[in-house]
């Protein structure tokens, strides 16, 4: 079983953060059917599905119908948003049964941060009342703007904790260093290295694309397509199990891995 899988259902964002990588795949978005297949072809190899790699899950037409049908198929939906589209449908996905929403603040882009850092803190409110858990991130460290808008936002007494604060009962803010997204084109490394890319989670495109975790953005380590193969057989090639073996003795066997930021920090 792996811990997760990452399930990118559209590649289309409303921001341009200056944090994100971006990608230049074509615009896409995921039907219901592909989807479904999807649900079909998880099920015994994961319990949680994240609903990210590029792009804003919220954009989805259907996503409340999505996180009904992965509900009903026996999944827990996590969904990261930049938050901005949550005055609009936050309430849909709640009532469709999301088990826990992160909310990228990494980010000002957003517009003005006091309306933006408020519409936040009331959906995570409602969002309690759903049994919903939400995580604040901060992934550019702490940003004096944001943090005094979500404490005027979110008053209390804040629970410091190795990752950030508890807020309040399943409310949550964590931060994050940056790190330098893996890149054909970034300066390459030694292969020493180390990841839980196919060892504990690995992700899906939007066009059925399976790479072996959630920063290869431009799907540039294809292992295969869930809409055209069994996504079992993508998880036992070669290629997959040499990523996997390399990894548990601290060895990249992609050339992208050894030129990602983020894998170096093991």
């Amino acid at each position: 079983m792996y811990s997760r899988v990452y399930v990118e259902i559209t590649n289309i964002c409303n921001l341009r953060c200056s944090f994100c990588h971006g990608h230049s795949r074509k615009a896409k978005t995921m039907t219901e059917p592909e989807f479904a297949r999807i649900l079909q072809q998880l099920q015994g190899k994961t319990e949680y599905l994240y609903y990210h790699l590029m792009g804003e899950p919220l954009l989805h037409p259907q996503l409340a119908r999505f996180l009904e049908m992965a509900k009903e198929a026996g999944f827990r939906s996590n969904i990261t948003t930049n938050g901005t589209l949550l005055p609009k449908v936050g309430e849909q996905i709640l009532k469709a049964g999301v088990h826990k929403v992160n909310i990228s603040l990494h980010s000002l882009e957003a517009g003005d941060p006091g309306v933006y850092v408020e519409n936040c803190a009331v959906f995570a409110v409602l969002a309690r009342t759903y049994g919903t858990i939400v995580s604040f991130r901060l992934w550019t460290g702490k940003n004096d703007t944001i943090l005094e808008n979500l404490q005027k936002a979110l008053p209390g007494d804040w629970k410091e904790n190795t990752r950030g604060y508890r807020i309040r009962e399943g409310i949550f803010l964590e931060f994050g260093e940056k790190f330098q997204w893996p890149d054909r084109e970034a300066e390459q490394g030694d292969d020493r290295v180390s990841c839980y890319g196919m060892r504990d989670h690995f992700g899906i495109l939007c066009d059925g694309t399976v790479v072996p975790c959630c920063l290869d953005s431009e799907g540039v380590i294809a292992l295969g397509n869930v809409f055209t193969e069994e996504l079992t057989d993508i998880l036992a090639t070669p290629r997959s199990v040499a990523i996997c073996k390399g990894f548990q003795n601290r060895k990249a066997t992609e050339d992208l891995c050894r030129r990602c930021g983020y894998a170096r920090r093991f």
